[in-house]
């Protein structure tokens, strides 16, 4: 069964907006748990625009379920996980002024990078996930540092599901079928949607974790959280 972690990114940018504590971020970790999410996600940047450090430590004490922590492995990055010690951590190369992840690692280039990083968290019990594009040469570079997961990156997917679903689904096919072949576990997110999620969890049912923040928050702002949170996981049925 893939399993839904919610990304509370936006509820702390709507929260940084006004100031103060309002809408709670915690709280709203705490509602997203009780309504089903599987694991709860954060993406903490340096200049703190919408999860901060504080959020993560906060967070950490006060949920049950996983908590995946994503991030550019800064060393400040770093010591946060390793501070926190969350279930995962999902390690992404994006610049500290990008506005969302929109490319993943070059596993190969970035090998020795990456296989240091890997044995660092694993020394503290935290799976490691690497962010990747759907190309089968990143995939087998992934498993080659030791990383336990990838996380494909659906942007493309999403893209193009709407005018071409089968054609979206062909684009990620290799990837996902390298991965599964390699015992690599499987995640996926970005620009996953209630219309584009179920297609690309029959696909390829061994995908281990989805990831949603961005369009799961705007659907909760119509249907309500522990609606919009019933509708995604009813998605990943099989």
């Amino acid at each position: 069964m893939t399993t839904l972690s919610v990304n509370i990114n936006k509820i702390a940018t709507l929260r940084n907006a006004r100031g103060g504590n309002v809408p709670d971020v915690v709280a709203f970790a705490l509602a997203c748990e009780t309504f089903g999410a599987d694991g709860i996600t954060v993406h903490p940047r340096p200049d703190e625009r919408h999860i901060r450090r504080s959020d993560v430590y906060a967070i950490k004490k006060a949920i049950n379920v996983e908590f995946n922590i994503e991030g550019y492995p800064t060393p400040e990055f770093v010591k946060l996980v390793c501070d926190v010690h969350p279930a995962q951590v999902t390690l992404v190369p994006d610049a500290p002024e990008q506005l969302t992840s929109n490319h993943g690692w070059d596993t190969v280039k970035n090998r020795q990078q990456l296989t240091d990083l890997v044995a660092l968290f694993h020394a503290e019990r935290i799976r490691v996930s690497l962010f990747v594009d759907p190309v089968q040469e990143m995939v087998t570079g992934a498993k080659k540092t030791g990383a336990d997961r990838v996380e494909l990156y659906t942007g493309p997917y999403a893209e193009i599901f709407g005018k071409a679903p089968q054609e979206a689904i062909k684009m990620y096919t290799a990837a996902a079928e390298q991965a599964h072949a390699l015992s690599l576990g499987l995640n996926a997110g970005h620009d996953l949607t209630l219309q584009n999620l179920t297609p690309l969890i029959n696909a390829f049912p061994w995908i281990d974790e989805v990831s949603i923040g961005h369009q799961l928050i705007a659907d909760a702002l119509y249907l309500g959280i522990e609606e919009t949170i019933r509708q995604y996981k009813k998605c990943l049925y099989r």
